[in-house]
């Protein structure tokens, strides 16, 4: 197989440019490893597949509205800064991506607030990357969180919104996950009261943490996708989700992986047992078919772009022509994309 196998054509108006209200109103298609068939849903009827004994693993990682806008000493030319990753904290380094890219060199600065908050670029790391080193009092997450724009991606085509806030956040984030430049979106439909129904109900609920970064962005450039390397994504998966999990396989109940995030860290961390593992590191693995799954028995999950490594992973866990037959089918019937858009859960 070639990355060209992976492509579609996607009418540009069924991106999804702004959520639906409420988050679980969204549409939900069904599809069949087996069978190969789809069937058309509204997400609510998640609740009725799901049953006891079940697992739901959640990614708990919370955005952090990581795009601020400062201007570049001496010119005072406009720059926006995409905070990617903090890299030492006690040296307050981060990885970020400037725009526009060609007016930002190693040693300029750029404020944000003022002369108080400001950073200085000390390393080109990409085209667009940049290593910076910043200054300011406080905390610096308490400034972004003040001033700093959701990083909503290109192809939403507006600015952030104070709406976004919420909306391009899970209901069940941590605030002490903050460090995502992305959500995991299939966990954008949940709500609260769905979370707490389904606990009720006897569904284990288990959370873990993959902070979702620049690999959200990323495209692959090669025809032969194995070749691809997938961006370093900090993850923890702590002991008491671990055996959680690990009963639920000893039961023979299914485990759900709502989003790639979570089946690529689950993934990560299986044993020779073929149990999951507690564990917290740097997590790249690249899932694209053929490749067999050892923890996640479903997945949850949006339509995704064309040819991209979250696609590559959908197409890993259920057959490829499987998979692009129900996106033909998801585009006749208007399904909304990306993001903002509906689900796929693939049983």
């Amino acid at each position: 197989m070639k990355l060209s196998d992976f492509k579609y054509k996607l009418p540009k108006n069924l991106i999804a440019k702004f959520p639906v209200d409420p988050r679980n109103l969204s549409r939900l298609m069904v599809v069949d490893r087996e069978t190969g068939e789809s069937e058309n849903k509204k997400f609510t009827d998640i609740m009725n597949i799901f049953q006891k004994g079940d697992c739901i693993v959640l990614n708990e990682t919370k955005v952090l509205p990581a795009k601020i806008y400062g201007v570049k000493e001496k010119t005072s030319a406009k720059i926006e800064v995409l905070l990617l990753r903090e890299l030492k904290a006690e040296e307050k380094l981060w990885d970020i991506i400037v725009e526009p890219a060609r007016k930002v060199r190693i040693g300029n600065k750029i404020y944000f607030d003022g002369t108080k908050f400001f950073c200085e670029v000390i390393d080109n790391t990409t085209s667009r990357g940049r290593t910076a080193r910043f200054t300011y009092d406080g905390n610096i997450y308490r400034l972004i969180n003040k001033m700093g724009q959701m990083p909503l991606p290109d192809y939403i085509e507006r600015d952030s919104e104070e709406f976004d806030k919420r909306s391009y956040q899970t209901e069940f984030a941590n605030d002490d996950k903050i460090a995502s430049i992305a959500p995991p979106t299939a966990g954008l439909h949940f709500t609260a009261e769905m979370i707490n129904e389904l606990e009720r109900k006897g569904v284990r609920v288990v959370k873990i943490n993959l902070n979702i970064g620049q690999g959200i962005f990323d495209k692959i450039d090669v025809e032969d996708f194995s070749k691809h390397t997938m961006y370093h994504e900090y993850f923890e998966i702590s002991l008491a989700s671990a055996e959680l999990i690990n009963k639920t396989l000893k039961t023979k109940r299914n485990v759900y992986a709502i989003g790639c995030s979570v089946a690529r860290a689950l993934e990560s961390s299986v044993l020779t047992t073929g149990q999951i593992k507690p564990n917290r590191g740097w997590a790249d693995k690249f899932i694209y078919p053929p490749y067999d799954f050892k923890i996640v028995s479903r997945l949850l999950t949006n339509f995704h772009p064309s040819a991209s490594p979250p696609l590559l992973l959908v197409s890993a866990f259920c057959d490829k022509d499987i998979i692009l037959k129900a996106y033909k089918k998801a585009i006749k019937d208007e399904y909304r994309f990306y993001a903002y858009g509906d689900a796929m859960l693939i049983i």
